[in-house]
């Protein structure tokens, strides 16, 4: 049997992407997310669409409508898979918030929407919540990976304090989910993954509309499903634990050890080459109570 594998926020962007590339696998995927319908949000995309393409390269994709603000909708999602499937062997929360490209807008943090805060409350405590209801499920099983879609953004201004706050929050909580992990003995790991420049509908049209940004960022974009191939080789990983529990890594970093090549054949470029930022190292000192 395939791999059981949950991937929120997955009606387009990142989350479409890597769900598609873990399906190429031959996994299960159950595609989460709130649209529905073409029209739901201002891009295009739908689980639906998503989980289509997951069954047509080569898995099996499940669209779940879930609102990932709503506790009780993923108590229900997890409840589910494991009614259906009985384990979870990725869980990727890569939900943030269907407005999260007011995070783009110019301006100042206080010229902008105020609900680009709902980045932090909803990107944030939702992948914490997926994982507290999946993580008893993967201890159990014996072998879980739990990965955070992330960017150098938590490192360096990025848009804003609602979307660096995000980012280093998520990196923060695979560290101390990584600890509690390693503290109960269990075979799972957790970690934050930092991203590059994507190949998504949102990327493609600020290509289109703005050429000095087209120039800027030639030959260095990364295809939104390279972290869904890299997830499935770090959960193959017989040192999976010990390489990347409690870990930020760098994408493009990690597939060129595992000579996974991208757009065109090519490695994408890491990312610490272009922003000066390297993953947080932080203290393994702890308070426990």
């Amino acid at each position: 049997m395939g791999a059981i594998a949950i991937v929120t926020g997955a009606s387009r962007g990142a989350g479409r992407g890597i769900a598609v590339a873990l399906g190429s696998h031959g996994c299960t995927v159950y595609v989460t997310g709130r649209s529905e319908n073409e029209g739901d949000a201002e891009v295009p995309g739908t689980i639906h669409a998503t989980a289509r393409e997951v069954t047509e390269a080569g898995g099996q994709g499940i669209a779940v409508r879930c609102d990932s603000s709503d506790d009780d909708q993923i108590r229900a999602l997890i409840e589910r898979v494991i009614a259906e499937q009985g384990r979870i062997d990725i869980l990727v929360n890569n939900a943030a918030w269907q407005g999260s490209a007011l995070t783009a807008h110019s301006g100042q943090f206080w010229e902008k929407a105020l609900e680009v805060a709902d980045m932090i409350t909803v990107g944030a405590r939702s992948g914490f919540v997926t994982a507290w209801y999946a993580a008893p499920h993967m201890v159990r099983q014996d072998k879980g990976l739990i990965l955070f879609t992330s960017s150098p953004g938590s490192m360096h201004y990025c848009m804003g304090p609602s979307y660096g706050a995000h980012k280093a929050a998520v990196d923060k909580m695979a560290f101390d989910m990584g600890t509690d992990f390693a503290d109960a003995g269990a075979n799972v790991a957790c970690t934050s993954v930092w991203m590059g420049a994507l190949t998504t509908e949102r990327m493609a049209g600020m290509l289109e509309a703005r050429p000095e940004l087209r120039r800027q960022l030639e030959g260095t974009l990364e295809s939104a499903g390279y972290t869904g191939h890299l997830a499935w080789a770090m959960f193959n990983d017989p040192a999976m634990v010990a390489r990347f529990n409690g870990k930020t890594v760098i994408g493009a970093e990690v597939g060129r050890d595992y000579g996974i090549t991208d757009i065109g054949g090519k490695y994408p470029p890491s990312v610490r080459a272009g922003t000066g930022a390297s993953p947080p190292q932080y203290a393994s000192y702890k308070v426990k109570m």
